[in-house]
């Protein structure tokens, strides 16, 4: 349970202060994710409970990384490159 505690705490200190590229801010989103869905099957499976929301938890997660890499495909199609602090215009 610490592993997982200490796993998405890791992947939220490199969201916020390694933000500068939108690959790496995907890369700790999915980190969080998936120190979550450890934290969520673990107290599951202490508490001898079904694993369906565990399941619907993953197919979530699925449908959250394919929707950031096409946005990171598109936004590499659109500007040239990941790099966050070229787009400030944007905002």
């Amino acid at each position: 349970m610490f592993m997982g505690l200490f796993m998405y705490f890791v992947g939220f200190f490199v969201f916020t202060l390694k933000s500068n590229y939108f690959l790496v801010m995907l890369l700790s989103l999915e980190f969080i994710f998936m120190s979550t869905y450890m934290i969520n099957f673990l107290v599951l499976m202490m508490f001898l409970f079904e694993f369906y929301f565990s399941v619907i938890f993953l197919i979530m997660g699925v449908c959250e990384g394919a929707l950031g890499l096409s946005l990171l495909v598109l936004m590499i199609r659109s500007y040239g490159n990941v790099y966050l602090k070229s787009l400030i215009f944007l905002w």
